[in-house]
């Protein structure tokens, strides 16, 4: 079993150094990936555009996977067994995984996961996201599901959420960093 908590406190200071901030630090099993290898799977962002272009996937890359060499070195093994490091941006359709992701896209469509379910005896909603609110390790979150109406919900109690990609969203997203898109394509015409 791999600690997720040990992996983000080594994982964080990482993503920090480069000036970005992290989203996720998640592992897929060898069946959720299909693969013979387990996949540490790390989302960061640039705080100024909300995405990593693929530069910053691979330095950030390099550098996690040299700071947990060196642990290893010393004699602390993060994961066991064979895995693939994927270092990605969360996306438009990003997970939320931060009080700051629910307090920043207020008004957006959401896909929420809960671990214990609320009236109904519902664990998935689908719907607007109200937004946050609460202080810190007593956030409550609320969403104006489709079928149950508006309902508020510990943070806490949130297993998985996710924005769902509409025009709205599209609007509201910063436009993707394009730079060397010119040079892919007259590489391309050549």
């Amino acid at each position: 079993m791999v600690d997720i908590v040990r992996l983000t406190e080594v994982i964080e200071p990482e993503v920090k150094a480069l000036g970005f901030d992290l989203v996720r630090v998640r592992v897929f099993g060898k069946s959720e990936v299909g693969d013979d290898e387990i996949a540490l799977q790390i989302m960061a962002e640039d705080p100024a555009t909300g995405q990593l272009v693929l530069d910053d996937c691979a330095a950030l890359s390099h550098r996690i996977s040299d700071r947990m060499d060196v642990l290893e070195a010393a004699g602390e093994t993060l994961i066991e067994e064979a895995y693939r490091l994927e270092v990605s941006s969360p996306g438009i359709d990003r997970p939320l995984t931060r009080p700051k992701d629910y307090a920043k896209w207020g008004g957006h469509e959401v896909k929420v996961n809960l671990v214990n379910p609320i009236e109904g005896n519902r664990k998935g909603l689908h719907g607007d996201l109200v937004g946050i609110e609460g202080e810190a390790g007593a956030e409550l979150v609320t969403v104006t599901d489709k079928k149950s109406g508006t309902v508020s919900f510990p943070l806490a109690d949130i297993q998985s959420a996710r924005l769902i990609l509409t025009d709205k969203l599209i609007a509201a997203s910063r436009p993707l960093d394009t730079s060397g898109a010119d040079d892919i394509l007259e590489e391309q015409e050549d």
